[in-house]
């Protein structure tokens, strides 16, 4: 049985602004095990990318709060740890992955000093054993001549080199969990799928743990064994890869996979989905798809539906698939 590695319970981050309180995310929860690849999946605004940021304690100061729920990494709570603790750990046990490959790097600065910089700030190693391992990173990632190239700036290197490249440095102190955030969204189709391809070889060859962050299902389909779909701040269905794009239960999980194109289906045509997301300033009571939704009860609207086991390790936070709901009554 895998080993579970990282634990986000009942996470709730809310942002305070000019017209009020964001609720970005409320009540996520997920499990990730060591050697698999967990995506998160939702359109922008869903709370995705604040979910993985949460993890690396990388929201703003002034701004975010995280009023509830628990990280667990190795059984210290991430949100208790403080800021040089966590510089201890981001890096060197949990990196992360961004979605702009040029502005994750200086341009000041050539890519052998900034890999370097990264060994020898969690290593306590010679700078000699560092531009080693450095060298040998490259390599792994598919950077041609990396002992030459050590000296070029980015600007020097294409878009998806360059994505490479940020890749070597989230991995060069050999992280126990890889956060790739939309790591793929700047590249072009050809390029993406060099990426994705370098994500599972990767994965094989050192055992890293990867949480994916992507609005693509294409992405998904290609690299997850698990996926969490996300809408409105909150996790609608978790399920295996089969699971969420064979046997879908939320009605937005259905709409997701209706409204891209889908190549092993025969006479797909792409169907919308109408409407817009709620506004996180005013969350509703119940299910945050109801107003979209094709099926939605009155039950829907007023009370948010419990999570639902459908099969083993696929769940469901939907009216439709709670027994109880036929039995619940509201007074007028």
């Amino acid at each position: 049985m895998r080993k579970k590695i990282l634990e986000v319970e009942n996470l709730h981050v809310s942002f305070a602004t000019y017209g009020g309180t964001v609720k970005a995310v409320r009540g996520v929860s997920f499990d990730l095990y060591e050697g698999e690849t967990f995506a998160i999946v939702g359109e922008s605004g869903c709370g995705k990318s604040v979910t993985s940021q949460s993890i690396m304690q990388l929201l703003p100061k002034f701004s975010a709060l995280i009023t509830d729920g628990a990280i667990r990494f190795k059984g210290k709570d991430l949100r208790h740890l403080s800021e040089k603790e966590m510089r201890t750990i981001r890096g060197a046990e949990i990196s992360m992955i961004f979605q702009d490959p040029m502005t994750a790097l200086n341009p000041t600065l050539t890519i052998g000093d900034q890999l370097t910089e990264a060994v020898l700030e969690h290593r306590a190693v010679s700078k000699a054993a560092a531009k080693e391992a450095v060298v040998s990173m490259l390599e792994l990632v598919g950077i041609p001549n990396p002992g030459e190239r050590l000296k070029q700036y980015p600007h020097q290197f294409s878009g998806g080199m360059r994505q490479r490249i940020v890749i070597a440095m989230a991995l060069i102190c050999e992280p126990e969990i890889l956060i790739a955030d939309e790591p793929t969204t700047a590249l072009d189709v050809t390029i993406q799928a060099q990426i994705l391809e370098l994500f599972k070889d990767i994965q094989q060859k050192t055992g890293v743990s990867i949480i994916l962050i992507t609005h693509d299902l294409g992405v998904v389909a290609q690299t997850a064994d698990r996926i969490a779909v996300m809408y409105a701040g909150k996790i609608a269905e978790t399920g295996t890869r089969k699971d969420i794009f064979y046997h879908p239960q939320h009605p937005y999980t259905k709409g997701l996979l209706k409204s891209v194109p889908r190549l092993d289906l025969e006479e797909a045509d792409l169907v919308p989905i109408d409407g817009t997301p709620p506004d996180l300033f005013s969350p509703p009571a119940g299910c945050p798809f109801t107003a979209r939704c094709p099926n939605a009860m009155e039950v829907c609207e007023k009370l948010y539906p419990a999570k639902t086991e459908v099969a083993a390790g696929h769940d469901v936070c939907c009216w439709l698939q709670d027994e109880r709901a036929k039995r619940v009554v509201f007074s007028s």
